[in-house]
């Protein structure tokens, strides 16, 4: 019997360590929007499709956006930065971390 795989089994256990309070948000998010879909046959398409999440998300492209971070009200839950996401965390560690993850799956 094959063991179906989906992206939102990417997102466990939790990163070491975030950029902003918002990052956590942001990730708990992701893992629900990804949650049920199969993980894709290549690395690229769940760079792909992880990139895709976070923008429709967070409404950056993280490919483009040159600012270092972003508030957004949705992901504030209390405390200095909240609402913060630092989009260049999610570009060096956290999709990195969630592609090579996928890598051990694939």
């Amino acid at each position: 019997m094959t063991v179906v795989k989906t992206v939102d089994d990417l997102f466990d256990p939790l990163p070491d360590r975030w950029g902003l309070r918002g990052d956590p948000w942001v990730w708990q998010a992701m893992r629900e929007h990804l949650a049920g879909f199969s993980l894709p046959p290549t690395l690229g398409e769940v760079e792909a499709m992880l990139y895709t999440a976070f923008n429709r998300l967070v409404a950056v492209d993280l490919a483009t956006e040159t600012d270092a971070s972003v508030f957004r009200e949705e992901f504030a839950h209390g405390g200095m930065s909240s609402g913060s996401i630092h989009l260049e965390t999610w570009r060096v560690e956290l999709i990195p971390l969630l592609v090579d993850r996928a890598r051990a799956k694939i």
